[in-house]
């Protein structure tokens, strides 16, 4: 026991890797705000193209869907950073991060924000143009709304696991959480480092957890 207090939760070596990890913490913060976001937006721009339904840009659209969901990020942010210099596009670590998570997690926004419009009954966009509203005024204003609201469970989600591939960024030498977590593990020769940033990440998330836990559970209740 005491081995494994020593190389898992050594307090000593804690504390002097905190002030490390908490800077991986905040670029870690960051980079979730930039990407959740632009992810979001992202989707629901493409769910609302899809919704036109115009057969050759509906095509396109779920290429980009389906290439997206299906390659890997990790893959596709090595790509980015080390690939395209060789083409003459110059990125630096923190663009390329945002430029693969954006792909991917704007493809699976956009899924779940084309379930939610099509939840929406067709009758409710009958009666809202009707009224005299065009269709960028009745997807804002009548389907949107209420498609967010019927999908926030899985947008809520898909928000959690975003904000956990930022890891990803410990590839191109992005000082995020995790990357300062292994250098610190590296140079402690000891694992606390990493398990100190898995209790940091396990307090950001998870009040994000029991929020999302919270609304499933009032999704239900209104259901029923």
């Amino acid at each position: 026991m005491e081995n494994f207090l020593f190389q898992f939760l050594n307090v000593e070596i804690a504390k002097t890797v905190l002030p490390q990890l908490l800077i991986g913490l905040k670029t870690t913060l960051i980079l979730s705000f930039i990407v959740v976001p632009l992810g979001v937006l992202g989707g629901i721009v493409i769910s609302v193209l899809q919704d036109l339904r115009i057969r050759p840009l509906n095509m396109l659209l779920v290429t980009y869907i389906d290439f997206f969901r299906a390659f890997p990020p990790l893959v596709l942010l090595i790509f980015i950073y080390y690939g395209l210099p060789f083409l003459g596009f110059e990125t630096s670590s923190m663009q390329a991060v945002v430029l693969a998570l954006v792909f991917n997690t704007s493809a699976y926004f956009a899924e779940v924000v084309r379930a939610g419009i099509e939840s929406v009954p067709r009758g409710q966009v009958e009666a809202a143009r009707a009224t005299g509203l065009g269709t960028a005024q009745t997807m804002r204003w009548v389907v949107l709304p209420q498609a967010v609201r019927n999908v926030l469970p899985d947008l809520m989600s898909n928000v959690l696991e975003s904000i956990k591939l930022t890891s990803i960024a410990s590839v191109v030498t992005m000082p995020e959480l995790l990357r300062m977590a292994r250098v610190a593990q590296g140079n402690m020769f000891n694992t606390t480092p990493l398990i100190l940033a898995a209790l940091m990440y396990l307090a950001l998330l998870w009040p994000l957890v029991r929020l999302i836990t919270t609304i499933e559970r009032r999704s239900l209740k209104a259901r029923g």
